[in-house]
Order: C-alpha cells, then structure tokens, then sequence
C-alpha cells in the first residue's frame, strides 16, 4: 500500500503464462505489463459507484490505467519476462489527489516485486535491469508552488501538473494545464524542479523497501 498524505493506493501485481495475442503475433518472446485502476465506492467524499456494476468504464480510469502500463513497460526490457503478462492492480482506498501519481509509485515496487519473485523460482534465469519510476503532483495554489496537492489544493490549483520519471531522470510524461490563467517557462521550469525533488524522496524510499527480503 502507497500513502500519499492521506490518498492511499493498493497495488497489486499478478503474473499470468500468456500475453495478449497481439504482443504474441507482432512482439513474439517479448512480455507485456498491463494495469486496472480503480475508485472503490467510498475512497471518496460521496460514494463512487463501481463502473463494473455500471457497465462501462469511464474516460477517466481508462486515461489513467493507459499512464500506469505505458509507464510501468519503460521500467525494464519486455523480452526478459519472457512471454508472460504481469498485471498491475491499482485500488484506491482512500482519494485526496494524486491517485495516478501514487499509484505509479506503489505500482513500481509491486513491479519489482513480482519479477524478483518469477527469478526467485527460477522462472527466468536472470533479475534484469529494473529502472525506477515514481510520479508526483505539482501545482501553484494561490500563486505558490507546491509539491504533491492533496484535493483541495488541486480543485483551486491555476497551474498543476502530473509528472513522471525514471531513474535516469528523464521524463515519461508530463500532464500540465492551467485554470484561469497562463503560465510562462519560468514557472514551468520551477515546476518541473520542484517535481524532480520529490520524485527523487520517492526513489530512496523505493529502494528501502525493495531491500527489504521477499515474503516466501
């Protein structure tokens, strides 16, 4: 479970022995790393009705689970889990922004966890190069910037942003609009730092907890 502030994510990895047929045909030996992104009804201030019981998803968790599994696939090379499809679930809990941010985040280290446990079991021969990702909220509420915006702070937020990175520190993806009023490279500059320095607290707790052993 991933806790930012008082959002809280659980994120899950499942391992399956196929991939999807169109990985299969186009990318044969290669993996896949897919993701589900979830709202439970009361992770939020009024009850979220579950989409499964409406029928369809909405536009919102279908944008979000397409950001977790294109970032999670830049994290290690897709023919070193060979044919197999590990999948990423992302349950909110509790919601008070940065849910995709968070759940980019925890969702990493179930990554990680899940292909140490396949070369634990000797199910590939080798632990691959992993790279870190972790993800952050960035914003200006009330013209100050400011570093991982809980809800209110976002609903009022002129400028705000989701940013994404890998260990390398280059950028998977930035997410930036403004409410209200435009903004200049200078404060998408100072953003974007601000950003980097947080994703950065993220990685060093990433590495404390997958130093930690694995469950038998």
């Amino acid at each position: 479970m991933v806790s930012f502030g008082d959002t809280r994510v659980l994120c899950n990895a499942s391992v399956q022995e196929k991939v999807p047929f169109y990985v299969r045909d186009e990318r044969p030996g290669e993996g896949w790393i897919t993701a589900e992104y979830a709202l439970l009804p009361r992770s939020t201030g009024d009850r979220t009705p579950r989409e499964s019981v409406a029928g369809k998803i909405g536009g919102r968790t279908h944008e979000i689970q397409r950001l977790i599994g294109r970032s999670l696939r830049m994290a290690v090379d897709l023919r070193a889990i060979g044919e197999r499809t590990i999948t990423l679930d992302c349950d909110v809990l509790q919601a008070d922004g940065g849910t995709r941010t968070a759940a980019i985040t925890g969702a990493w280290i179930a990554l990680h966890d899940a292909i140490a446990w396949l070369k634990n079991r000797k199910l590939i021969s080798a632990m691959p190069k992993i790279e870190q990702i972790a993800a952050v909220s960035v914003g200006f509420y009330r013209g100050d910037p400011l570093l991982d915006l809980c809800y209110e702070e976002d609903r009022e937020a002129g400028v705000d942003a989701n940013v994404v990175m890998l260990g390398s520190g280059r950028f998977i993806e930035v997410q930036l609009t403004s409410e209200g009023r435009a903004f200049d490279k200078a404060e998408l500059d100072e953003l974007l730092d601000l950003a980097r320095k947080g994703i950065g607290e993220l990685w060093q707790l990433q590495r404390e907890v997958i130093a930690a052993p694995l469950p038998a």
